[in-house]
């Protein structure tokens, strides 16, 4: 019996079954490498938009504080002798100066130092993706404090917004 002309038959399925399966795991290797790389540069990508949306946020709010302003007026003045420029016309177009507020100084140093580009790491190991994810979280809640002190943005809607009361509606479709 060690010479069954069937055996090849019955062993068929079990072949077909093999050579399915490494076929399915080498295309799968593939496939799983295209997808992950453009999976990651999406993410990768959507992760650097934010930080250069916190990064913008940053240097409008740390060039709209009092102590920044005031260096840049006095510089200004010196350059231009005294004499009415094209500044002087746009400084009505300005956005207003912060409140003066040492926390809230500290806190755009604090955000800015968390998103500034040369700082971020882009090499791709856990523990540079972990570090570029927490600094991220760090800097939402940073932005989120300082949009609620300088009274901007959605933090600080959600925050002066007064709850509505809920209202009941009768029959006759009078509100009570």
């Amino acid at each position: 019996m060690a010479n069954d002309p069937f055996e090849d038959i019955l062993n068929l399925e079990e072949q077909f079954y093999q050579e399915g399966y490494k076929q399915g795991q080498e295309d799968g290797v593939a496939a799983g490498r295209s997808e992950g790389r453009s999976l990651g540069l999406e993410k990768g990508f959507q992760k650097f938009a934010e930080a250069g949306m916190l990064y913008g946020k940053a240097i409008v709010w740390a060039n709209r504080l009092p102590a920044v302003k005031s260096r840049y007026q006095a510089s200004d003045t010196s350059v231009r002798g005294g004499k009415e420029t094209e500044i002087d016309r746009s400084s009505s177009l300005a956005l207003p100066s912060l409140p003066d507020n040492a926390r809230l100084e500290k806190h755009v140093t604090t955000l800015y130092a968390l998103v500034e580009a040369e700082t971020l790491s882009t090499e791709n190991n856990d523990e540079a993706v972990n570090d570029f994810d927490d600094r991220i979280k760090r800097a939402q809640g940073r932005a989120k404090m300082i949009e609620r002190i300088v009274g901007e943005g959605a933090a600080a809607k959600t925050k002066t917004q007064a709850p509505t009361s809920p209202t009941k509606t009768t029959s006759r479709g009078l509100n009570i």
